[in-house]
């Protein structure tokens, strides 16, 4: 799942948040900052574990800084070993 947020996502603890709930969930990937002032969130595991991974994200005190999410679902390559922020 590739997932680019856009609203006031930088500069409010989005990406260490999006780390932080990624913990409680089976998922790897990683999440960072786009030069447009967006976010990029690239998650793998099971659908059903990356939709409640989305919606913890939202529930987790982000989701009134999220004007727009663009979702884009592809095949799992499992080329990450955890969750991590990349710079």
């Amino acid at each position: 799942m590739q997932v680019r947020y856009s609203g006031q996502v930088q500069g409010v603890g989005f990406r260490y948040t999006a780390r932080s709930v990624a913990a409680g969930y089976d998922v790897t990937g990683f999440v960072r900052n786009l030069p447009d002032g967006g976010v990029e969130l690239v998650a793998e595991g099971s659908k059903d574990e990356l939709e409640a991974f989305r919606e913890a994200i939202r529930e987790a005190g982000l989701g009134h800084f999220i004007r727009h999410e663009d979702i884009a679902w592809q095949e799992a390559g499992n080329a990450f070993r955890g969750f991590e922020i990349v710079r």
